[in-house]
């Protein structure tokens, strides 16, 4: 027997697999459970197909834990994108009606017939910077919303309440210097903006912490990142603990159309034009902004770029999106230049070797459809002007 494709749609407590040939000949169907006893006895199930590859949806999701369970126990297997498998769901039985056993089909047919689908490796480095990055994040949410609270609290407590960025001192100031409260609804209202100010002192700290752990592992793996003016730890933990190893990606413009900054063409007979690009990793997309917006409020290589921009007849928007598509760029050489050191040693710093620009655990789209064009000029058909230096 030939190898064969065991397709698999993991859910938290169960999955459902099927096992088809080089020819999609269906040899095994099955569910078992995701305990320790289900896991087993599919475990045996697969085991019976000598070359065998495991083909799971969304490895960077609902289906990471059996997928690392299974890398673990030395079984070879593929990250098959859930928007592959919905495709290919739709082509096999011309509707889009979803079950276990079709799911099941459909990803094995998806693993079978593309070639360049990521194998999954055991965790690494580079999942302790996404844990983190997202425990900081979070952090940051709730931050907002406290501060939020105490602001609707304040403009009870005190006439025109409190400015728009406050911090838990001056909060804590703007408290104790308020008029005395009198009756029972101005005291509760005093009493629960005591405690959110002590609320906001403990995230606070614990933000700090955050960012010196980040910085600390940044630093570690070796990454200069954070030299790059608008990156800082949260940012450059972002960038390494989704993107991995950079070598994946082919050329800047692939970079760009994964993270969203190269325009999308949207052409139609002699009109030729391109749109704002929705698509993409948005957490990445979002750390470039800030890193546009943060040069643009200084006297920055970022702030020359822009303005030329603007001098070319682009909107303020158009200029910003063609900034943030030249920061992709900026991005994408200094994480190449970092991981030049390590191309002898076989793997990159996220130890994804082999892996291409077809799949990506971390990205809700990962085979976005782009131009990989830089940011178009105005629609007069222009000849285009020369590169600037980059920024880096």
């Amino acid at each position: 027997m030939g190898r064969v494709v065991i397709g698999m749609d993991p859910h938290k407590r169960s999955a459902t697999i099927e096992v088809i040939d080089d020819r999609e000949k269906v040899l095994a169907r099955g569910r078992y459970g995701t305990d320790s006893v289900g896991y087993q006895e599919m475990l045996a199930a697969g085991r019976r197909f000598t070359d065998r590859v495991w083909a799971i949806e969304g490895c960077g999701g609902i289906g990471r834990h059996i997928a690392q369970r299974l890398v673990a126990d030395g079984e070879p297997v593929l990250d098959v994108p859930a928007k592959l498998s919905a495709r290919v769901r739709v082509f096999d039985t011309g509707q889009g009606r979803k079950t276990d056993p079709v799911d099941a089909h459909s990803v094995a047919v998806a693993g079978l017939r593309s070639p360049s689908l990521r194998q999954v490796t055991a965790d690494d480095a580079t999942v302790v910077l996404r844990l983190l990055v997202d425990r900081r994040d979070e952090l940051g949410r709730t931050r907002t919303e406290t501060v939020s609270r105490i602001h609707h609290l304040l403009l009870e407590l005190i006439p025109g309440g409190a400015k728009k960025f406050l911090t838990r001192g001056q909060a804590s100031y703007l408290l104790r210097t308020a008029p005395p409260p009198v009756g029972i609804v101005a005291q509760t209202r005093h009493d629960l903006a005591r405690e959110l100010i002590e609320e906001l002192t403990t995230i606070d700290a614990k933000i700090r912490a955050a960012d010196k752990q980040l910085r600390q592992l940044v630093a570690a793996y070796g990454s200069s990142l954070t030299d790059l003016y608008g990156i800082g730890p949260s940012g450059a933990a972002r960038l390494l603990g989704d993107i991995g190893d950079i070598r994946r990606f082919r050329t800047a413009a692939h970079f760009a159309s994964w993270n969203g900054t190269a325009p999308l063409e949207a052409s139609s007979g002699d009109q030729r034009r391109h749109r704002l690009s929705r698509v993409g990793n948005r957490r990445i997309n979002r750390v470039l902004h800030i890193m546009a917006i943060v040069q643009l409020r200084r006297d920055t290589p970022g702030r020359a770029y822009y303005r030329r921009r603007l001098a070319e007849g682009k909107t303020t928007m158009e200029a910003l999106r063609a900034l943030k598509r030249h920061l992709s760029d900026v991005v994408f050489k200094r994480m190449l230049r970092d991981a030049a050191p390590q191309r002898t040693a076989g793997t990159g710093p996220g130890g994804h070797t082999g892996a291409t620009l077809q799949s990506s655990a971390d990205d809700p789209i990962p085979t976005a459809i782009s131009s990989d064009k830089s940011q178009p000029g105005p629609a007069d058909n222009k000849p285009k002007t020369t590169s600037p230096q980059p920024l880096d």
